[in-house]
């Protein structure tokens, strides 16, 4: 299933207006992605789905087969990358290694036409923006990973760039230094002007970094919205594990009833008829040994334990049987109900803790 982007072009008031189709053998990418100056639009996908293809386009280092790539109503195609109103952050940033950061971040507008002062002078601005103006001496081996990455975004954004392209730009950080950059970058694309592009695997990064989703499977737009339409109401497998939900197609009967295409029949508390969705996040499951008598849960499922494993502070239940579906639940409740793989248990859910809406 492949979801067009909205019809209206923003070009006209400035923006990005791209449709990206790349032929490579077997696989072939064809995305349009439209963005407003000022938007941060993240692109979410499993590995080879094109994200990474798709930034290069962008960037003009992968040639597309067809389509168009505009911004502010200019064509780019035809303008070799070093020419283009480009800045680009890679996932290894990629700084020189004989340079100091003032250098590094210097060289953009060295190659712009700036004197060496001036270009110095305007690095020197950046360095101080990202909180560094103590380490502009220093070389690249130097720095930390949270420098590195400030340095590269600084660098990209020293040329005044029209669309910022960002490759996993927090990907080479630990999670401690990942916590304080990703609050930095948040900061400084909210003051950026133009079009940010961001590309990740992190779910975290893109839903608190990007103002929109662009999800991407097998090479086309599967979904794309705000990072709450997409987390309330995700459409593929995929989605729905990158935001925690349990997610089942099915055909709504009326009635608050909806048969699974793949299993039995859930109980909702919306009265649909045709094609759905239907969600509930690991933690609205409840386990039991035995049957339950007398539950007020209107949903309930016969499953075996295919695995367990450690999520966050809790224990996540892979389930299979009846309905395969994921569990949440703390570790004293997994040592009570002695969960362990084989184990059979039955799965609860109450209605108004599912969620249904059209396919």
């Amino acid at each position: 299933m492949r979801i067009d982007a909205p019809t209206a072009s923003p070009a006209a008031a400035g923006g990005l207006d791209a449709r990206l189709v790349v032929d490579r053998g077997a696989f072939r990418l064809d995305v349009a992605l439209r963005a407003r100056p000022g938007e941060v639009v993240a692109l979410l996908g499993p590995n080879g789905a094109g994200k990474t293809t798709a930034l290069r386009a962008l960037a003009g280092l992968t040639e597309l087969t067809e389509g168009h790539l505009r911004l502010d109503g200019a064509a780019l195609t035809d303008r070799p990358p070093e020419s283009r109103p480009v800045g680009v952050v890679f996932q290894d940033y990629l700084l020189f290694p004989h340079l100091s950061a003032l250098d590094n971040v210097a060289f953009g507008p060295r190659c712009r036409g700036a004197s060496k002062s001036e270009a110095r002078a305007q690095a020197a601005v950046w360095l101080d923006r990202m909180g560094l103006a103590d380490r502009a001496g220093a070389k690249p081996r130097r720095l930390s990973g949270g420098q590195a990455q400030r340095v590269a975004l600084a660098r990209a954004l020293a040329t005044h760039p029209r669309l910022l392209l960002l490759d996993e730009p927090l990907a080479a950080l630990d999670a401690r230094t990942r916590l304080d950059v990703r609050a930095q970058l948040r900061r400084h694309l909210a003051e950026f002007e133009a079009v940010a592009v961001l590309v990740t695997h992190d779910p975290l990064d893109a839903m608190v970094l990007a103002d929109r989703l662009v999800v991407i499977e097998h090479g086309g737009i599967v979904q794309q919205g705000t990072p709450s339409e997409i987390a309330r109401r995700p459409r593929t497998d995929y989605i729905a594990q990158l935001v925690g939900l349990n997610l089942y197609r099915g055909h709504a009967e009326g009635h608050t009833t909806v048969r699974l295409d793949a299993g039995p029949a859930i109980t909702t508390t919306e009265d649909l008829v045709g094609p759905v969705f239907v969600a509930f996040p690991p933690s609205a499951v409840t386990l039991h040994r035995e049957r339950p008598t007398g539950s007020s849960a209107r949903n309930v499922w016969r499953c075996a334990v295919d695995g367990l494993e450690t999520h966050g502070d809790q224990i996540r239940a892979d389930l299979g049987g009846e309905l395969r579906l994921a569990a949440d639940l703390t570790t004293v409740a997994a040592a009570e109900l002695d969960l362990h793989p084989g184990a059979t248990v039955w799965a609860t859910v109450k209605a108004a803790q599912t969620h249904a809406y059209p396919a």
